[in-house]
């Protein structure tokens, strides 16, 4: 059955109407096609920022998995990039209908430097030796574990040795891989983004020099907004044993978005990510969206954060034109004018098939 959509297509917003044939776009009239919805189109969601098989104690079984890849397709989310996982969720490729998945493989961690159970906890001389392991068992990305508490300093740390994390980096790059790291604090951010790294995920530390490097480098920022409000738990949780470290949280959201909006003045492009499958649940991009709005973000900035840029910088069609992948969500109105409409899609069409 040919399927036809009819609407305002973002991101330039003209009217037109969409037939879905064997998965993909047309532009030319089919006779005989089936109106399916009508309304605002936008190129499917992306969470550029989650964990797919994880929960907030390890590896969770296939029938959660699916559940979690569930949760994200039905709000919108079609493009998944998961940022590390213990669980083997290669199989989630295989089911047309869970969303495409670009998988991290596991977090590279520094040995007990990081949540138990989540990663490859290894010594700097054997990470360029994971590393490479991982770029070539994942979908084109590596995920470092950039800082974390150390019981020596009581506070945040880098995981590694500048030269260990430059060693890891360029050995990704020579596999094909790009890198992202996770990093609460300011320490390490100089030695990644000198480093050549790919990708920042939270960047909570970050400063006007490094963004500026950033912008200049095309270096990308995931900020997980969302996330970035249970700093203050994260403190107390920590306060007792680590009471320096509490402080520096506190300190970190505190300033938060003005770090953030720092970043996105300097021009560095910046993408949705939820950083769902630890404690926060599937399914809050629309949330995520509407965090980077609130955080003074234009909403058709924040929208393309989690749509066409994010699906570009991916790898993914950026639009809807002849030929795409009929992938894409229909709003009854204009997101861009109310982003709170991405949290009631009146479609959502996934390899050509609403879901």
């Amino acid at each position: 059955m040919t399927l036809r959509f009819r609407g305002p297509v973002l991101p330039d917003g003209e009217v037109r109407d969409l037939y879905v044939v064997d998965g993909r776009v047309t532009l030319e009239p089919v006779a005989g096609a089936e109106t399916a919805a009508e309304g605002w189109i936008v190129p499917g969601l992306v969470d550029a920022h989650c964990h797919i098989g994880l929960d907030e104690h390890g590896a969770v079984d296939e029938a959660t998995i699916e559940q979690q890849a569930r949760d994200d397709r039905d709000a919108g989310a079609l493009l998944l990039r998961d940022c590390g996982s213990p669980a083997d969720t290669r199989w989630v490729q295989e089911r047309d209908d869970l969303p495409r998945l670009i998988r991290c493989g596991r977090h590279l961690a520094r040995t007990r430097r990081y949540i138990r159970n989540y990663a490859h906890e290894v010594e700097p001389d054997d990470l360029p030796g994971w590393v490479a392991r991982e770029a070539q068992a994942g979908d084109g990305w590596v995920k470092l574990v950039g800082d974390w508490i150390s019981r020596e300093e009581g506070d945040l740390a880098p995981s590694f040795p500048a030269e260990a994390f430059a060693a890891a980096i360029a050995t990704a790059h020579e596999h094909g891989a790009r890198v992202t790291a996770h990093c609460f604090g300011e320490t390490v951010l100089p030695e990644l983004i000198e480093a050549g790294i790919d990708c920042i995920e939270h960047g909570t530390g970050l400063t006007t020099d490094l963004v500026e490097t950033m912008a200049a480098r095309g270096t990308a920022l995931v900020p997980t907004a969302v996330q970035l409000n249970n700093f203050p738990g994260y403190a107390d949780a920590g306060r007792e044993r680590f009471p320096s470290y509490a402080d520096h949280m506190l300190a970190l959201y505190e300033s938060r978005r003005e770090t953030i909006m720092a970043a996105y003045d300097a021009g560095v492009p910046i993408f949705a990510g939820t950083d769902a499958g630890g404690v926060l649940p599937h399914g809050g991009i629309a949330d995520e969206v509407a965090e980077l709005a609130a955080y003074g973000m234009p909403a058709e900035y924040a929208l393309g954060a989690a749509s066409w840029r994010a699906r570009e910088w991916l790898g993914w069609n950026a639009t809807l034109d002849e030929g795409a992948p009929a992938d894409f969500v229909v709003y009854p109105r204009d997101p861009v004018a109310d982003l709170s409409v991405l949290r009631e899609p009146s479609a959502v069409v996934l390899r050509g098939r609403v879901v």
